[in-house]
């Protein structure tokens, strides 16, 4: 017989009044609402009875415990910090994992607000990288194994009344957990894990019987048919004698679309309820120009009475590969994007997630990505929140690089698919699941396994994964997944990019290609395209850019390129200091000249852009200037060249060579007189009339010092941060190539400062960065000089405000 209330030994009125508490009273907020967009995140859960006490404050960081498991002592002493936290001071290179790879311990305490005692309590952690033992009051709960994915435990049992004990053990050593786990250590995979509870902890109340997930798929959204059919699971600790009610509300912009109800009898304590939300022709589609999104509540009735809400963002869109390439709401659409690591210097994988929505910015706004790949694993909710907002499609893959480990570590691979999707399923970004690991052999009996999960919990996205060429060969054989996805790194017989045609009777795209290669030479090593590398092979990156993202669009069949990628990244494969040097933009987050391609990818209506793929300077290392191929990319349709305020020449675009870029790039002769240093100015015209122009200095007696915060106002939550970026420029503002010198900061009011300090530029090549950070609960103005050992000084200035 199912467990009611009257087995709980509660009245009715009682049950009711367990599930219900505070009702009426003003709900705290879960998550807080999306920045700027007035829509609630992605996976907020809020309504009646809702309650979340967040943990990221007054933490005890007690430093190395040894492999010692045993629950800790409270009070083992330390420095108090705010998650998210890494356990070792990084700089943003040499970065050695030896220093983190250790057990470590971080306490705090807590009390239980009155409002939500009584209530069941979940301690949820976003992630910690990469094993925890958590005790609370001494109890240790279950080790978790893996740093990408949440977890969480049911504590009610175990909180007391008054101060209660937290503990976490982090096991930041090299575990047998994807993607770890190869003998080789670390320097098996192509991205370093520095170790941290680097995300958010919180401890979460709901009543007795709750909403624990709910999952809105959009069906037939390009018919009359269009609705959204909901997976609604049932959380019951007791089970109600009574049939239960959900009801479902759609919204757009606050008007109410459609609404439903659905009477379900509970059986199980964890049970699936289905409803669908149909007639739902007035609601918008999300599209990468107009990604608009909708506002889902579920709400969950005992008795007629709202027991529990879930809110759910959705955006509903037809997202389909086909052997004709990729649609979205039928309309073909070439994929045109990037591979983004989330490691950030200083902090690793504990970026704060305003960086975090940041980096989504920086993709979809400056450099004019359609799409991303995260990889290669799962990513953070802040940032596939802000690729809902701005229309960038995303591809999301388990952790892994490579390697495939024995039974255990295979099982943890299968349940972080699980997990991965169960998340993120309601991301309308999210158009296809990467169940493979990246470039790994063929395994038929793991690749299935990955694959079903997927598609048990999500039938509405396909499939995909990565092969290497030495697999291609054989891919009829071992192919198992919907689309057939290549990193593609060969050369053609020109020296240029090399594209593979789509292979017969699949979807198709290209999930790498250019990455930290020279396609002229063959040559793939430590830093070419580094930004104090060769200037010559460092013009190539954006040329070679180009050229994938060209031959790729050659075949109405391939769906589109994603490239290696965005941005540097610690790794100790092929690194310079432990830097991997492929991204278009540096480990700072500052545009290389390989970001020169993607900047001007624009309509010029929006945006007109000049942007060389050359410095203009004389010095020891391009004593000749730019040459007489210097590579300019714009989106205007004619360029109008001057040196020394004298015309120097009319370009028009490459048009025959990339005849398939909707911007092809110009080439100019600028060879020019060194000892003159004359000034370059580039004037851009759209139908005759100029539309921008830039100018460029050669004169380096002329640089200046620059300094720019990204934000001006912070929350002080004690881990809200802006990046401050600095850099030698031309009289101009552009970056002086190679520029020198060191930085010293100062930092006066309720900030510190991330990062090195003072900072040397000439080994990052005269740009830099380090990021200015809140400390809990402190009001005012974050007053920061900079002082430039030969250039002067500058200042910013940013507020801080109440969380």
């Amino acid at each position: 017989m199912p467990y009611s209330y009257r087995d709980s030994g509660l009245s009715r009125r009682g049950f009711l009044q367990g599930c219900a508490a505070s009702v009426t009273a003003a709900v705290t907020p879960l998550l807080g609402w999306a920045e700027g967009t007035g829509h609630a995140p992605n996976h907020a859960v809020a309504g009646p009875a809702q309650r979340i006490l967040p943990l990221d404050t007054e933490w005890i960081f007690a430093g190395k415990q040894g492999s010692a498991v045993a629950p800790p002592a409270p009070g083992a002493g330390g420095n108090q910090i705010t998650l998210p936290y890494t356990v070792v001071p990084l700089s943003w290179r040499n970065w050695d994992p030896a220093t983190w790879e250790d057990v470590w311990l971080f306490q705090r305490s807590f009390r239980v607000p009155g409002p939500m005692r009584g209530m069941r309590l979940f301690l949820h952690f976003d992630r910690v990288m990469a094993g925890a033992q958590v005790s609370v009051n001494g109890q240790a709960l279950a080790a978790h194994l893996g740093g990408f994915l949440p977890f969480e435990y049911e504590v009610t049992k175990l909180v007391r009344p008054g101060e209660n004990d937290l503990s976490v053990r982090v096991d930041s050593r090299w575990l047998n957990a994807p993607p770890s786990g190869s003998s080789r250590g670390p320097r098996s995979i192509d991205y370093l894990l520095p170790g941290g509870i680097t995300g958010s902890v919180s401890l979460r109340a709901v009543p007795q019987i709750f909403l624990s997930d709910v999952f809105a798929k959009p069906v037939d959204v390009l018919d009359g048919k269009r609705r959204i059919e909901l997976l609604c699971r049932v959380d019951a600790d007791v089970l109600p004698s009574a049939p239960v009610r959900l009801t479902a509300t759609l919204r757009y912009n606050g008007r109410r679309i459609a609404t439903t109800s659905q009477t379900a009898t509970l059986e199980k304590h964890d049970q699936e309820v289905p409803l669908v939300l149909g007639d739902l022709q007035a609601a918008p589609l999300w599209e990468i120009e107009d990604p608009r999104l909708c506002d889902l509540t579920v709400t969950l009735l005992v008795d007629e009475t709202p027991v529990h809400d879930s809110k759910v963002r959705v955006g509903l869109r037809d997202a389909r590969f086909s052997t004709e390439g990729f649609f979205l709401n039928g309309s073909r659409l070439q994929i045109f994007g990037l591979d983004r690591h989330e490691l950030f210097p200083y902090v690793g994988l504990a970026a704060a997630p305003r960086s975090l929505r940041r980096d989504a910015e920086l993709l979809r706004k400056s450099f004019h990505c359609n799409m991303v790949r995260c990889s290669h694993y799962p990513q953070s909710e802040a940032f596939l929140d802000r690729c809902d907002e701005l229309g960038l499609m995303v591809w999301e893959e388990l952790p892994g690089w490579q390697y495939i480990g024995d039974a255990d570590w295979q099982t943890l691979a299968v349940r972080d698919v699980a997990a991965m999707v169960r998340r993120d399923r309601n991301h309308p970004s999210v158009i296809i699941w990467g169940v493979r690991i990246n470039e790994s052999a063929n395994d038929p009996e793991l690749y299935r396994r990955t694959s079903e999960v997927a598609k048990s919990l999500d039938d509405s996205r396909p499939t995909s994964g990565t092969m290497t060429p030495a697999s291609r060969k054989n891919w009829r054989e071992e192919w198992h997944e919907d689309v057939f996805a290549f990193d593609d790194y060969h050369s053609a017989p020109d020296g240029s990019v090399g594209i593979e045609p789509p292979v017969a009777g699949y979807p198709y795209m290209i999930a790498e290609t250019v990455g930290q290669f020279d396609y002229a030479t063959g040559r793939g090593f430590d830093a070419v395209y580094r930004r104090t590398g060769d200037p010559a092979l460092q013009a190539k990156q954006a040329l070679y850019h180009a050229e994938a993202h060209d031959r790729a669009a050659n075949f109405p069949q391939c769906s589109g390129a994603l490239a290696w990628c965005a941005f540097e990244y610690g790794s100790l494969m092929n690194a310079w200091e432990s830097i991997k040097c492929p991204g278009i933009a540096d480990v700072f987050r500052m545009p290389k000249l390989g970001a020169s391609f993607y900047l001007a990818q624009v309509d010029p209506a929006v945006q007109p852009v000049i942007e060389p793929s050359f410095y203009w300077d004389f010095g020891p290392r391009m004593p000749d200037g730019p040459g007489s191929e210097a590579l300019i990319f714009s989106n205007c349709e004619e360029l109008r060249l001057f040196l020394g305020g004298k015309a120097h020449g009319v370009l028009r675009p490459a048009r025959e060579r990339f005849p398939h870029l909707p911007y092809a790039p110009f080439f100019a002769d600028l060879r020019a007189d060194a000892q003159s240093k004359p000034e370059l100015r580039i004037d851009g015209y759209v139908g005759g009339q100029r539309v921008v122009s830039r100018s460029f200095c050669a004169d380096p007696a002329q640089d200046r010092f620059w300094l720019h915060a990204d934000d001006h106002e912070l929350k002080a939550d004690g881990s809200d941060a802006t990046r401050l970026a600095f850099a030698v420029v031309d009289r101009f503002g552009s970056p002086r190539a190679f520029g020198g010198g060191t930085v010293t900061l100062a930092v006066e009011g309720p900030g510190v400062i991330v990062g090195d300090n003072p900072f040397p530029l000439e080994d990052s090549g005269g740009v830099g960065a380090v990021w200015i950070r809140t400390e809990p609960g402190r009001l005012g103005r974050i007053n920061i000089t900079a002082q430039h050992s030969s250039l002067g000084m500058a200042k910013e200035s940013v507020a801080v405000v109440r969380a």
